[in-house]
């Protein structure tokens, strides 16, 4: 049996499907990514916003319409919709074969042969089990893959259903994530990119302490591995420790995603965010003075009931006079079962979509000027391939996480450049956010 894989949504979500890969392959059937010339497909979706549980409807429907064609045989839906809406997934995806939430991802196989059975399986597990220890096949790159060290959520915001859809914060014992570490960099990986819904909490409900600062010299010292990037650090959990830490390992690159959501005391205190405006401005400026040459990346939500135009003017402020050099700016959404969408006074969509646009031309403005400063500089670069239109290679600096940065395009003599190296890369010019370069020294850096 030929079984294609499709995932939609996060980092989580995609580790999650490369563990299902390789339980499919180790079942003894054969693997693909998307669900062409296969005989069963598995979407693995992401229930976060309603606009992605459309993206994954609309996936499922086109999957059904291959089904109805006869060039489908099985339809297996897993992932954070399916465990969020559990209730009513027979019922909204008719066509689908089997179900499985994310405390059941170990339960491909038994549902794979549960549904060539003519069964229609649907298991959910234990979302606040232990997080489970499973091979993966990497999919998103030879050369970079991320490296989860929890699951789970323990803060509660508000605007946020992750808590109840992924269960309670739960770490992965130090011991796997450094094995696992180290298989990857035998495997080639040269990045791995720390991930957790919150990575500062890391060690807490196994250690009695947070431990994130003694994890990371930890898989700094692996051979083979030469960056690591860490995603998403909560503001008020970053200890001097942690920055002295980050500091000084060479290969944590300089570039930090730490999410804030907002900059108003009055907005922070109804998402149930931890900390006041100010603490964060002291965070940057700290985080700044102590981490020379570091970009920051964050997330803003407009539009969050309560949000006045001075609430809103405040974070449109702070954007330009704080130079957030990467930040992903997301209108409010009420989800249901959060907190916030029972709230009285939801902003109007009209004046949310306003500001959203407002925050982006914004942003905008600051990205261009943090490109126009690389010019003439030399930046570290990891080459990711070749662009046969362009007749440039292309890569991304530390200061570029994948799928959701930029990316530096750059010339180099043929056969001189190779895909997953690092070299030496000369900013020349930018064009539409991105940097364009020379190599400046062939060498790839040891």
């Amino acid at each position: 049996m030929k079984v294609g894989f499709i995932s939609l949504g996060c980092a989580k979500n995609q580790v999650n499907c490369e563990q299902m890969i390789w339980q499919t392959y180790e079942a003894g059937h054969e693997v693909a990514l998307g669900a062409e010339d296969c005989d069963v497909a598995v979407v693995n979706t992401c229930g976060f916003l309603q606009e992605a549980r459309d993206e994954a409807m609309a996936e499922i429907e086109k999957l059904a319409e291959l089904k109805r064609a006869g060039k489908l045989k099985k339809i297996i839906v897993t992932g954070c919709m399916a465990q969020w809406k559990k209730e009513e997934m027979k019922t909204l995806c008719p066509d689908a074969d089997g179900f499985i939430g994310v405390g059941g991802y170990d339960s491909i196989a038994q549902v794979l042969e549960q549904a060539e059975a003519g069964e229609r399986p649907a298991l959910f597990g234990d979302i606040d089990a232990p997080v489970p220890e499973t091979d993966r096949v990497v999919c998103t790159s030879d050369y970079w893959a991320w490296l989860r060290i929890a699951e789970g959520c323990d803060n509660r915001c508000a605007y946020c259903v992750i808590p109840f859809i992924r269960g309670r914060f739960r770490s992965r014992p130090e011991e796997k994530i450094l094995e696992e570490a180290r298989n990857l960099a035998e495997a080639g990986m040269k990045e791995l990119i720390v991930v957790a819904q919150d990575i500062t909490r890391y060690g807490l409900d196994l250690y009695g302490r947070r431990t994130l600062a003694e994890l990371l010299p930890k898989l700094c010292a692996i051979e083979g591995i030469q960056w690591v990037r860490l995603h998403y650090l909560y503001p008020d959990e970053i200890t001097d420790e942690l920055i002295d830490v980050i500091a000084r390992e060479p290969k944590i690159v300089k570039y930090l995603d730490i999410p804030i959501q907002h900059i108003s005391d009055k907005v922070l205190k109804a998402m149930h965010r931890r900390g006041t405006g100010d603490e964060i401005r002291v965070l940057f400026r700290k985080l700044r003075q102590r981490i020379p040459g570091l970009v920051l990346r964050t997330s803003l939500i407009a539009g969050f009931p309560g949000e006045t135009e001075e609430d809103f003017e405040e974070l449109c402020e702070f954007l330009l006079e704080y130079k957030i050099e990467r930040a992903g700016v997301f209108p409010y959404s009420p989800e249901p079962g959060s907190a916030a969408a029972s709230y009285p006074d939801q902003v109007d969509e009209d004046v949310k979509r306003r500001r959203v646009e407002l925050l982006t031309d914004l942003q905008l403005r600051v990205v261009d000027q943090f490109c126009q400063d690389q010019v003439g500089k030399t930046l570290t670069v990891l080459c990711e391939g070749y662009d046969d239109e362009t007749e440039l290679y292309f890569g991304r600096s530390q200061y570029d996480s994948p799928e959701i940065d930029g990316i530096v395009h750059f010339e180099g003599e043929e056969g001189g450049v190779a895909p997953g190296g690092f070299y030496q890369v000369k900013i020349t010019s930018t064009y539409d956010g991105e940097l364009i370069g020379v190599i400046d020294n062939e060498e790839a850096e040891a």
